[in-house]
């Protein structure tokens, strides 16, 4: 990514779930970012379980509200230079152009930032104390 500061992120949140490490995504992305967040269609409660799971501080989230109405919301509400919405897939990128947000995939927002997608990410060592004839 650029070191442009006078942008906006928002990532869907089955993107910040693509990532190995959402929490560092974050605290990297607060490096060159103004505001970063994030949006979905699922319960407010979903979005709130994961961001306190991994620890993630966002700016702004889509709270009751759909993907479309928050990513317009927030555009309105955060005046930067850039509004960067990273997702998943074609229907993303349709929702980023309707609302006039630039679309970055997750995959190549991660190339880009040297993010490691969950696909990626090495098996975690087991630990001594598990035993693996358990079942």
């Amino acid at each position: 990514m650029n070191g442009d500061a006078d942008m906006t992120l928002a990532f869907d949140l089955a993107a910040l779930q693509e990532l190995a490490e959402p929490d560092r995504v974050f605290t990297d992305a607060r490096q060159w970012t103004e505001y970063v967040g994030v949006v979905s269609e699922k319960p407010t409660y979903v979005v709130t379980n994961f961001t306190r799971k991994h620890r993630i501080r966002q700016d702004f989230f889509s709270g009751p509200r759909g993907r479309e109405e928050s990513l317009e919301s927030v555009r309105e509400q955060f005046d930067t230079e850039r509004h960067v919405f990273v997702g998943t897939g074609e229907e993303d990128r349709e929702l980023a152009e309707r609302v006039g947000w630039e679309y970055l995939p997750v995959a190549d927002a991660a190339e880009a930032a040297g993010w490691t997608l969950a696909d990626d990410a090495p098996e975690p060592e087991p630990d001594e104390d598990e035993r693996d004839d358990w079942p």
